[in-house]
């Protein structure tokens, strides 16, 4: 079966503001990824949505997050992206990460999340470091919440600390980037096919 990725991008701004450094990154993750057949169907902005705080799918009346959890859900690969504020994620995404803690819950007869055979990557741009510090989080607080994290998973870039460059501005990217973010496409890709072969089985308890 075709694969298809779906991307989260946490950014604070707006769509109806400039394009993210983030958006940037997620092209870049998007482009190497459809190299391997692999299909980006949508990148979804999450502070253009109403997703509202909380640790349930649905956290009711006005709630978007149960149909952007439907969309995420029918992907196997996400892509998820992040700007560094602060030396961490943004607010936006820790919220889509609490709200993913409803997975714990949400098992099968097999004790298998809904996310189990589905694969997240990180991509994580700012002007300042923390790009390890996000990965680790994001890694672990993903892992916690039933995906699978590929060798290679995550795809940064921060500036000059206290600098004014943003990664948008950036031409060409840098050679580095683009080769992390090849081998990042591919090992993802690589993976998924694999879950998709062939499921987690699960504990039966």
């Amino acid at each position: 079966m075709p694969l298809k990725a779906i991307a989260l991008n946490c950014t604070l701004k707006g769509a109806a503001g400039e394009q993210s450094s983030t958006d940037k990154m997620i092209g870049l993750v998007a482009a190497a990824l459809a190299k391997h057949e692999v299909e980006c169907t949508e990148t979804i902005r999450v502070v253009d949505h109403d997703v509202k705080p909380g640790v349930t799918s649905d956290e009711g009346s006005g709630d978007e997050w149960p149909e952007l959890r439907r969309r995420i859900l029918e992907a196997d690969i996400l892509i998820f992206g992040t700007p560094v504020w602060l030396g961490q994620m943004s607010s936006v995404a820790k919220r889509v990460l609490e709200r993913m803690d409803a997975f714990l819950s949400e098992t099968d007869e097999q004790s298998r999340m809904p996310s189990f055979g589905k694969i997240a990557i990180v991509a994580i741009v700012g002007n300042e470091d923390g790009a390890h510090s996000i990965s680790a989080a994001l890694y672990q607080a993903l892992n916690d919440t039933g995906w699978t994290i590929p060798a290679s998973a995550a795809c940064y870039w921060v500036g000059e600390a206290m600098g004014k460059t943003d990664f948008k501005e950036l031409q060409p990217v840098p050679d580095k980037v683009q080769s992390t973010v090849a081998m990042t496409a591919s090992n993802a890709a690589h993976l998924a096919r694999l879950l998709q072969s062939a499921a987690y089985p699960g504990s039966g308890t």
